[in-house]
């Protein structure tokens, strides 16, 4: 499994206020909630990013409020990847949970840059930044975690182990 795309770039602690901001919420629709993904810290986010595009950002990604709102509205909107030194762990299941791939490599967060091309290998874990021609190494995803992600997050693999 693998994703690749160009990479919007953000610092630390982009919580889930700004992901998908609480005056949002209103809706559980996930085409209107990804039309409002990183309002308030990228007004233009959802102008320019297209499917397959990767996001890549410093240390505790995902920080603030459990909301699922924020990895399902990044998903919605075409995000195939997160790349970040550090995860909040409440962002880190729910990204999970509903089949957004995210990667902790700190050395990556560190050399890959705003509007650079990127691939990451889910299966070895390897990060290639093809804008700078550099490799980074990344945790692998256990085989379950990659079977989660494969089927679009927990609830519809557990729905498919159901039907078999």
């Amino acid at each position: 499994m693998k994703a690749k795309g160009h990479v919007f770039k953000y610092g630390d602690n982009v919580d889930t206020d700004v992901i998908i901001p609480a005056r949002y919420l209103n809706s559980f629709d996930p085409q209107e909630l990804a039309s409002h993904a990183m309002a308030d810290i990228d007004p233009d986010f959802v102008k320019k990013v297209q499917p397959g595009d990767i996001i890549v950002a410093n240390k505790n990604f995902g920080c603030g409020s459990s909301r699922e709102h924020a990895p399902l509205c990044l998903k919605t909107v075409g995000v195939s990847c997160i790349i970040a030194e550090t995860f909040a762990r409440i962002f880190y299941r729910n990204a999970i949970n509903i089949g957004l791939p995210i990667v902790e490599c700190p050395e990556a967060a560190r050399g890959i840059d705003a509007g650079d091309e990127v691939e990451v290998d889910f299966d070895s874990g390897k990060i290639y930044n093809l804008t700078k021609g550099t490799e980074f190494q990344g945790h692998p995803f256990p085989e379950f975690m990659q079977k989660l992600i494969a089927a679009g997050g927990l609830v519809n693999y557990t729905n498919s182990k159901k039907e078999s």
